[in-house]
């Protein structure tokens, strides 16, 4: 199979590199009036926050604090509401994914009418308008900077959900590896997780003789095979930063997805393990992938048997040997970073199985994978072996 027609648009203007928050001021038009975004207080403690309010000279600003980890649609809606109220006409996102997330739906759900949770349960189809925004991110991972998705919870229904639009392209992201130094380890070791399931989500499908994609995606997960270990172990190391941060944009912006098939069903399980149990989205993604890489040997073989030979430089004419040797050394990586990958290391107990499959029906999500043929009963497998 030859590679898939496919069209490519990215708008989004990145700056990459030290010092650059300044250049806000150049971004953002001088009339805004502008609501900046952020989670905890970890933006003000590494004083990021200062710098992009010192950068937004005369303009007037305010500040919205207290997006969670999986951002949920009740407090974004108080962001809805405080924009809606007091007229702001930009939004600047300082922050990790969550923050980018929250930021996205946010500035489609000012101008909506009706029930904006309507806005995630249509996949953010049905948005027609945004209120213009941009992003400083503090924590690589997602590539929420640079494409046009998200993903939102509501609490009060178990619901975690991923929304979709080309208005959701940022307008522009500020990537300065130095604001991120002061991220804990753990998060660290998520956020390279995160990245590197994203391109196995888009690259461990079936093969189209996609070479440029398949190159592509092969040389970002050597870069953060090398760099993730790195830049755990040296913090301040910028060159081993700035690979990794670029390696995580690059990794979910839609270069590499353009004309190969994807799958993205570890993810939508992921979701489902994060809003019951509370896991950490990089380490949901760190249980299933080698559980889901075992299940689906048969449908991926072909991707498997290149990806042990070009990333994990597997030899030999076994096929079925490589196959294993590189699911064990995947999982080998995830624990390397610090990252347990049983279910059973986060005190969650065989009545996961159920609960998971329950969500899946419940979200319609009964047809995962790049050929639809993860069903909740292949899903049920998938999650019993990483209990």
């Amino acid at each position: 199979m030859a590679l898939q027609n496919f069209e490519f648009c990215n708008p989004t203007r990145i700056v990459f590199g030290q010092e650059t928050i300044k250049k806000l001021d150049d971004l953002i038009p001088a009339t805004a009036k502008v609501l900046i975004i952020i989670g905890g207080g970890s933006v003000r403690k590494n004083r990021t926050l200062s710098e992009v309010e010192a950068a937004l000279g005369n303009r007037q600003f305010a500040v919205f604090e207290g997006i969670e980890p999986n951002p949920t649609f009740e407090t974004s809606m108080k962001a809805v509401e405080k924009i809606r109220q007091e007229n702001f006409d930009f939004l600047l996102g300082v922050g990790g994914g969550s923050v980018m997330d929250a930021t996205k739906f946010v500035a489609g759900a000012v101008h909506y009418k009706g029930d904006a949770w309507e806005i995630v349960t249509n996949g953010g189809s049905n948005i027609t308008s945004v209120v213009p925004f941009g992003f400083v991110p503090t924590l690589p991972a997602t590539g929420s900077e640079m494409n046009c998705g998200g993903v939102i919870s509501r609490k009060s229904t178990n619901d975690k959900l991923p929304i979709h639009n080309d208005l959701l392209y940022p307008l522009f992201s500020i990537l300065d590896p130095t604001k991120t130094y002061s991220l804990p380890k753990n998060q660290v070791a998520n956020g390279v997780a995160d990245a590197f399931v994203h391109i196995m989500e888009q690259y461990l499908t079936y093969p189209v003789h996609a070479a440029v994609p398949d190159r592509f995606a092969e040389g970002l997960l050597l870069t953060l095979i090398e760099e993730g270990p790195r830049t755990l172990n040296n913090p301040e190391d910028y060159e081993a930063r700035a690979n990794f941060i670029w390696a995580a944009t690059m990794a979910l912006n839609g270069l590499i997805g353009a004309g190969v098939p994807q799958d993205w069903a570890t993810h939508m399980i992921g979701h489902e393990l994060t809003i019951l149990y509370g896991i950490d989205h990089g380490r949901t993604l760190s249980i299933l992938l080698p559980s889901l890489m075992n299940e689906m040997r048969k449908d991926k073989h072909g991707k498997l048997v290149q990806y042990g030979r070009r990333v994990w430089e597997l030899q030999g004419n076994d096929e079925e040997k490589i196959i294993d040797k590189a699911i064990a050394k995947t999982r080998a990586f995830f624990e390397s970073l610090g990252i347990q990958t049983y279910l059973k290391d986060y005190d969650v107990d065989s009545s996961a199985v159920n609960k998971v499959v329950e969500q899946l029906n419940r979200h319609q999500l009964t047809a995962l994978g790049e050929k639809g043929n993860i069903s909740p009963e292949v899903a049920r497998r998938i999650v019993e072996a990483s209990l």
